[in-house]
């Protein structure tokens, strides 16, 4: 427990300085503008809403369905408000649980023959809990769903090491019939005394509904949960059954029989297509769909170009965990450019990355050396005559006496006495293959007395062997496989193989990926610290070691001071996205009231993407607040152009043809503004919102010309309850459907949806003002008013 828990303290710690910092970037649409965080939303609209608060079936959703994450984030919201601290608390919790679950994966799988050497678990643990590119999940509060889901992934795997525990003690009552090999050291622990009845089988399954369940569960924090279905089976195959490439493809083929193992496999597929079945028909059985800027390669017309930008990004994001010096909030538009041709250098870098990445995993897959004697038919030799086995059975003898196979390999007997490489053994003691002493267990798994001998039968044959309980810890192959499974099954879902993601490049993502790298850099480590026999050189590798993780968590306390607020953040972006970064850092400026600045800002980023809608938006919105109408004009005319189903600028193009008194000009603008579908639309509350806007306006001009259309006021009010309808409970809403009501004369209706924007925002200037206005009206029109229900 003591490496787990040193881990989890270091993790906490690296983070503290998380815990003063604001919200950041995607916490503002998340969480801070998100409804369903609201309790008078129905929590229930969490169920059916994406992790952005918009309707999951709607064209414009993001499809990112994290109810566990959005309900977390409810329960901040419930216990604390908006305040920061709260919601940084619980992201810094999980990472640290997070961290002691991994610290604890790895302790069998890193540990030494006899617990030997240093706690190589330790290393792993302290290089995921400090690794820099954790900060966006970790500093940021929306990566929180990564954060959860890689909880409830370990969990997974958990539960399932402890269901393949009990499956192996199943075994050798009959339960299970085929023996096989097993993790020494199993992280599930594997329960003696399970192989009697029915109770061990209950026991067995009962760990794997939990690892299904859990899998369920991390897939609801966060999408690429649901890979954990595909790292347990490999943790099964490479792990437990410890096989091999070769092997692999025999019994998923059917050709290898282990109809346990298959079972257990058969499961985790069933429920993988189960899950992904649910969440695909959730969604409206449509994919999302993103902008071009979001992910620039999906959106290019040439074969040749998006297939090499693919095979790029997994190198990016591999550099990334080798080398996090540069990072950024956000990796969209021009981040990373589009590798075009053969002759970019960066395909060097892509070429190199699949190299290695070959290389590791044909270490771990191949057959050991040496694995052809005395298995499978083959010939091995003892004391210089042939002895052969099929399929792991005994069948030689040597001077007329009885040779036996244990685990599938050769021994023979001289005169009464076992021999190895033609040398007697005393004690009647038995070698195979040079390996070691493998005793012979008793019916109840016992092992002999009397140092060990070998027990005979009466005929003076060798009692066949009953499969071990344990077997050595999972060699070094095995767990260079496992780590390329934890490595890139998670990853796989963010490669753009089966559907195109809203991404070029998200460190959030590797969360759970970088568990891989860090014990497979780890059990490197191991390897080298054992081929150095003296102590300088084991020092030596220590200290670049204990080096390395220090580097590391001196980058993530100071990349942490980037997430402590905005300014900071989009300032220490811009070398990577430079238009990103300035025009967030523009948005902050003018919050701040530095016009100046601001301005100098968003032209910065217009100059590196001119065709940016928003921040051609967010520059006219500025020269407007600024009084200079002409320009404001002109940027929000730009806007339209690269943008036309942006309202917002519709709704300000009018405004300011208004006040130029091109009323006429201003009236088709507002007209046009609510033609505008919400189709396709990231953020369809805030389209509602400028469309019911310009009817409003749209309403107020033509009362103000003296020219009424009924028609067009009718319509206004029924875009207006229709937003209404839509978010009963929002005041803006209400306020705004009161006041056309107030327009077209239906004051007791008007009065009664101000008092209900009262209610829920008592302060409102505007709607008091308005309420005022409409009872004067109606005491003129000798009318019952509700004046003093507001207090």
């Amino acid at each position: 427990m003591i490496p787990e828990l040193a881990c989890t303290a270091v993790a906490v710690c690296l983070y503290l300085n998380t815990l003063d910092a604001d919200f950041c970037y995607d916490d503002s649409r998340a969480i801070k503008t998100n409804q369903d965080l609201l309790p008078e939303t129905p929590w229930t609209n969490v169920l059916h809403d994406d992790f952005w608060g918009t309707l999951l079936t709607h064209s414009g959703s993001h499809k990112s369905y994290r109810p566990l994450c959005t309900l977390s984030f409810r329960l901040n919201h419930a216990l604390g408000g908006l305040r920061p601290w709260g919601y940084h608390l619980v992201n810094v919790g999980l990472h640290g649980a997070v961290t002691g679950l991994f610290t604890a994966l790895c302790g069998p799988l890193l540990r030494g023959p006899g617990g030997a050497g240093p706690p190589w678990s330790l290393l792993a643990g302290l290089l995921f809990a400090s690794h820099p590119a954790h900060t966006e999940a970790v500093a940021g509060v929306v990566g929180r769903a990564d954060v959860g889901a890689a909880l409830f992934f370990l969990l997974s795997v958990f539960c399932y090491a402890r269901h393949c525990g009990l499956r192996r003690d199943l075994r050798p009552t009959g339960a299970f019939q085929t023996p096989t090999r097993h993790c020494d050291g199993d992280v599930g622990g594997g329960e003696s005394g399970g192989g009697g009845g029915g109770g061990g089988v209950l026991r067995c399954w009962a760990w794997m509904l939990g690892s299904l369940l859990c899998a369920a569960a991390s897939m609801l924090w966060k999408e690429q949960g649901v890979t954990v279905l595909a790292v347990s089976a490999a943790y099964d195959l490479l792990l437990v059954q410890r096989l091999r490439l070769r092997q692999v493809l025999l019994l998923l083929l059917g050709k290898k029989k282990d109809v346990p193992a298959l079972q257990s496999v058969a499961v985790l597929s069933c429920w993988g297509v189960f899950l992904l079945s649910a969440r695909l028909y959730w969604m409206g059985n449509k994919p999302p769909n993103f902008s071009n800027s979001d992910n620039p390669a999906a959106d290019s017309p040439h074969l040749l170009t998006r297939t090499l930008t693919f095979l790029h990004l997994p190198a990016a994001n591999a550099w990334l965990l080798l080398f996090p010096d540069k990072l950024s909030f956000d990796w969209s538009m021009d981040a990373v450019p589009l590798v075009s041709a053969l002759a970019d250098w960066r395909n060097l870098q892509s070429l190199a990355f699949y190299f290695v990445y070959v290389l590791l995993a044909v270490s771990g897959l191949r057959d050991p050396a040496g694995s052809a004697n005395g298995t499978n038919g083959k010939a091995s030799l003892a004391n210089g005559k042939a002895s052969s086995t099929t399929n792991g059975k005994a069948s030689s003898t040597t001077n007329g006496k009885a040779s036996s196979m244990t685990n599938g390999k050769a021994s023979s007997m001289t005169n009464g006495k076992a021999i190895a490489n033609g040398k007697p053994l005393p004690n009647g003691k038995h070698i195979a293959n040079g390996n070691g002493y493998h005793p012979v267990l008793d019916a109840n798994h016992n092992a002999p007395p009397e140092n060990g001998a070998q027990k005979w039968l009466a005929d003076g044959a060798a009692r066949p062997p009953a499969p071990p309980r344990r077997s050595p810890l999972p060699p070094a192959e095995s767990v260079v496989a496992f780590s390329l499974s934890l490595l890139t099954l998670p990853f796989l879902p963010a490669t753009n193989l089966f559907f195109y993601v809203g991404f070029v490049i998200a460190e959030r993502v590797l969360y759970i990926p970088s568990m891989g790298f860090s014990l497979l850099v780890a059990l490197g480590a191991r390897g080298l610290y054992a081929r150095r026999p003296s102590g300088g050189g084991r020092a030596l590798l220590l200290g670049l070691c204990g080096g390395l993780v220090l580097l590391n968590g001196v980058r993530t306390v100071q990349r942490n001071s980037d997430w402590s607020n905005e300014e900071n953040l989009y300032r220490s972006g811009i070398s990577v996205n430079p238009a990103k970064a300035w025009g967030n850092l523009g948005n902050v400026l003018k919050n701040q009231a530095k016009m100046a600045e601001a301005e100098r800002a968003y032209r910065n980023a217009l100059f590196y993407r001119g065709n940016m809608a928003d921040m051609l938006y967010n520059l006219g919105l500025l020269l407007q607040e600024t009084e200079r109408f002409p320009e404001a004009l002109h940027y929000y005319r730009l806007a339209i152009a690269s943008r036309p189903t942006l309202a917002s600028a519709y709704l300000n193009t009018g405004i300011v043809l208004m006040n130029q008194g091109s009323l006429e000009e201003a009236r088709r603008t507002f007209s046009t503004c609510a033609e505008i579908p919400d189709e396709n639309l990231k953020d369809p509350h805030a389209h509602k919102s400028s469309v019911t806007s310009c009817l409003y306006n749209l309403g107020k001009l033509l009362h103000e010309q003296g020219q009424q259309e009924a028609s067009l006021n009718e319509a206004a009010e029924r875009q207006y309850e229709r937003a209404a309808s839509l978010r009963p409970d929002y005041p803006a809403a209400l306020m705004n459907l009161g006041a056309i009501l107030h327009l077209n004369g239906k004051l007791p209706e008007a009065e009664a949806k101000y008092l209900r924007a009262l209610q829920l925002k008592p302060d409102d200037a505007i709607t008091r003002s308005n309420l005022r206005k409409l009872w004067n009206i109606m005491e003129r029109q000798g009318l019952r008013t509700k004046a003093g229900s507001t207090g």
